[in-house]
């Protein structure tokens, strides 16, 4: 029968990681004093801590000058190994808190220009208010970007627009939005509300393009409704896209909220397209190679929360 074995680890000069962080800490400001300041201790107490880990290692750690201690040549061999176990302790610490307790941690979200400019400020405050232990990570991009951190597990989250009837695996569903024709001040097309999808024809357009996921719907709308697209510029920036179509009197397709200030603003136009409508899902998915902790799922139920409320104001509909 086999015996189970216990995984031996003898510890002794790593034994106290409290030491080390005082290593690092005078390692980087060069200064038993101002070190003493940052960890909120005394200067005596660190001199102590010094004295002991060299005696531990039996090597200088540190030599003395006149303007205060710099790293020796063992102190500069060991410094990037003693900052990355620190880190990897404190990573620790942080998951075992947010598996026990409050949420703690980094949650990396990742989105496009248009639907994160509108989330992430009011996500961000109430984070701050009900749960300081997690701090955001923003990245932002076209939606084939974000597609590939979600993929390479660079961001935790992604809130992406999808087209079509149904949502790939493991995606939930926070909105349905409408797309509008997006025009100049004073344009009268999209001057009465709406337009019909066949409108599209022939206009010039400022799009995103390919591989988009909004490019690659419109390709396919117009060839159901045997309509010509007439991009004469391509960019995937959004506020390109508004500045070249208020100022050179282009068109280009948006959902009304990625607009809304334009519009009160009175410098764009806005008509929804029907006949037939052309909508996206707001869609949320996590990053398959993580598990979510404890606060990747607070931030998820915040994005459900505030995409839910502004619903309700008439920004989408839930």
């Amino acid at each position: 029968m086999h015996k189970p074995k216990a995984t031996d680890f003898a510890l002794d000069i790593a034994a106290d990681l409290h030491k080390w962080r005082s290593f690092v800490a005078i390692g980087e400001l060069g200064s038993l004093t101002r070190a003493a300041l940052f960890l909120d201790s005394n200067q005596s107490f660190l001199s102590r801590q010094v004295n002991a880990l060299e005696r531990e290692c039996g090597a200088r750690l540190f030599n003395r000058t006149g303007r205060g201690v710099e790293l020796s040549e063992t102190g500069q061999r060991l410094f990037p190994q003693v900052k990355e176990l620190l880190e990897r302790a404190q990573a620790l610490e942080h998951g075992i808190r947010a598996d026990l307790r409050e949420p703690v941690g980094t949650v990396t979200l990742g989105g496009l220009p248009s639907i994160g400019t509108i989330l992430i400020g009011r996500l961000f405050a109430e984070l701050r208010a009900r749960h300081a232990g997690v701090s955001l990570k923003v990245l932002e991009g076209s939606s084939g970007q974000v597609e590939e951190w979600l993929t390479d597990a660079r961001v935790d989250i992604a809130i992406l627009y999808r087209y079509g009837p149904t949502l790939p695996e493991q995606e939930q569903a926070l909105a349905t939005v409408d797309s509008y024709l997006i025009g100049p001040a004073g344009d009268r097309l999209t001057a009465a509300g709406s337009v019909p999808f066949a409108s599209l024809n022939g206009l010039p357009f400022i799009l995103p393009g390919a591989p988009n996921g909004l490019r690659t719907a419109l390709d396919a709308g117009a060839r159901l409704a045997r309509i010509a697209l007439a991009p004469v510029i391509e960019a995937d920036s959004l506020p390109l896209q508004k500045q070249l179509t208020a100022q050179e009197r282009l068109y280009t397709v948006l959902p009304l909220h990625a607009v809304w200030q334009e519009v009160q603003e009175g410098k764009l136009q806005a008509a929804r397209i029907v006949e037939p409508p052309f909508q996206r899902t707001v869609a949320m998915a996590f990053a398959k190679a993580k598990g979510p902790s404890r606060a990747v799922t607070a931030v998820a139920g915040h994005l459900v929360r505030i995409v839910g409320e502004m619903a309700q104001q008439g920004m989408w509909r839930s």
